[in-house]
């Protein structure tokens, strides 16, 4: 088994881009793996939990491995849309609009980073928030059906 603190840099390889790009979010050491900040407002926690410890995780096991855990926010009224279907999403087991992904082979990155941006989009002060693109898809591309909310277009 792996140490709690452990994340695999495959999948830090994966987030720090990701993360990077949301203005001003800084990255630091978390009391368990890795989390990135919006000022003293976590975006997005990665880490390794001890199912030992931990036993709310233990229905996440993947192939006897513990399971590499990607927590963020999610806007209230998304959060039974995104995590209803299950893996690889469920609810976080603390606050209103916490959400948590199992990451690793099956892991679709382009929904990841629709995720985190909107849990950026949650936390940041408004006036950074702005300063991105605005949510959804571009003028002239064609909308799509929504994975979070089945039957729900974007």
């Amino acid at each position: 088994m792996s140490s709690p603190a452990d994340v695999p840099p495959e999948i830090l390889d994966r987030l720090r881009p990701i993360v990077g790009q949301l203005p001003e979010t800084y990255e630091e050491p978390a009391w368990i793996g890795v989390r990135w900040r919006i000022r003293a407002r976590t975006v997005a926690h990665v880490y390794t939990p001890d199912v030992q410890r931990f036993p709310v995780y233990a229905q996440h096991v993947i192939d006897d491995a513990e399971p590499i855990v990607m927590t963020f926010r999610v806007p209230v009224e998304d959060l039974l849309g995104l995590t209803v279907a299950g893996f690889p999403y469920f609810r976080a087991p603390w606050g209103d609009n916490v959400a948590a992904a199992v990451l690793g082979a099956h892991t679709d990155w382009t929904e990841i980073v629709e995720l985190l941006t909107d849990s950026y989009r949650e936390l940041a002060p408004k006036f950074l928030a702005a300063r991105l693109a605005p949510p959804g898809p571009a003028a002239g591309q064609p909308h799509h059906v929504s994975r979070r909310t089945p039957g729900v277009i974007d």
